[in-house]
């Protein structure tokens, strides 16, 4: 009778357990909408139009990239006398304080052009600050954001020195 009893309390542990599991990978893939490789915002990204800009950082601030999606990363920067909006990754992925810039410093952002609701912003794939410290955000080649990557691939690409 006894072990009946373990057996029921643990099935009924298990499916506690599977049910919050399940609200949690809701939650986890709600809060990552938008971001996908195939994804419209993604699709924006033209890795044959690269570009750089040597540019001085006025803020860094979290946007929504595109109605629906979750928030990203972004900074907004001074070239000359033009103030251009960054976008980075989703906020998920890196959040404003682990990007390793702020107000003030003079980096060159790589990546490229893009026209989202009418207003024109720079998707980048890669950040530099001086000559060591470095956020690489999509590979060269082809565009491909860190952020869809395996943890093997994303540790093998940050540990490569591209371009």
């Amino acid at each position: 009778m006894k072990r009946n009893i373990r057996f029921a309390v643990g099935l009924a542990l298990l499916a506690v357990v599977a049910l919050f599991g399940s609200f949690a990978w809701a939650t986890d893939s709600a809060d990552k909408k938008g971001w996908g490789i195939n994804d419209p915002y993604n699709k924006l990204y033209n890795p044959k139009e690269l570009e750089k800009l040597k540019v001085k950082v006025i803020k860094v601030i979290e946007v929504v990239p595109m109605p629906g999606m979750s928030p990203a990363t972004a900074l907004e920067v001074r070239e000359g006398s033009s103030t251009i909006l960054v976008h980075l990754c989703p906020v998920w992925f890196a959040k404003p304080a682990d990007i390793g810039v702020k107000p003030g410093d003079s980096i060159t952002v790589r990546g490229c052009w893009a026209e989202i609701g009418g207003k024109d912003v720079f998707m980048a794939s890669k950040i530099k600050k001086g000559e060591s410290q470095e956020f690489k955000l999509r590979l060269s080649k082809d565009g491909t954001p860190f952020w869809t990557m395996t943890p093997e691939q994303l540790a093998k690409e940050r540990a490569s020195k591209d371009d």
